[in-house]
């Protein structure tokens, strides 16, 4: 592996081949989705990886939400790593830098549907999403908190809404 980058627009085709094959192509019928449908990611808190060659093996984005009352928050996912570098540690690495770099852009709080035994050793939790709801069905062992900043979902409750910029959109008409 060459490193974790910025994804840049040299990606797309790539990337959207990985998560197909991760994925499958029922993928953009998940709940999560229809928090990013029409939007861009939050900005700087995209990432790849590339190997030696740089072919792209890894991606992972974080996306602006409204966290019920909790407010401003992020959603990390997908993340996808090329199947024949599972359990190389690589999936972790770039949840621990998308993570790392949150955090030092400021953001409270991240949220995810996805296997808490994973998600579990980055500190998420169900405990912190508990009085938090998706827009449509989503197995509830699956959705995930984590507080950037201490307290940053205490008592957060309702609807997780899809936020930030749309896509095909200017940056001064977002």
């Amino acid at each position: 592996m060459t490193g974790i980058r910025q994804e840049g627009p040299q990606d797309t085709a790539a990337r959207e081949a990985l998560l197909d094959r991760a994925f499958g192509k029922f993928r953009r019928r998940k709940t999560a989705e229809r928090l990013r449908e029409g939007r861009r990611p939050a900005e700087g808190l995209s990432f790849t990886a590339s190997d030696t060659a740089g072919h792209l093996i890894g991606t992972i984005r974080l996306w602006h939400v409204i966290a019920g009352s909790a407010g401003p928050a992020l959603l990390l996912g997908p993340v996808a790593v090329n199947s024949a570098l599972r359990s190389k540690g690589l999936g972790s690495a770039l949840v621990r830098h998308a993570l790392a770099e949150a955090r030092k852009r400021g953001h409270r709080a991240v949220i995810l549907v996805g296997d808490e035994p994973y998600y579990r050793r980055f500190g998420f939790s169900r405990r912190a999403v508990s009085d938090l709801h998706l827009p449509g069905p989503v197995e509830r062992e699956r959705f995930l908190g984590l507080e950037l900043v201490p307290g940053a979902l205490d008592g957060a409750e309702g609807l997780v809404l899809g936020c930030g910029k749309l896509e095909g959109k200017s940056r001064k008409a977002a």
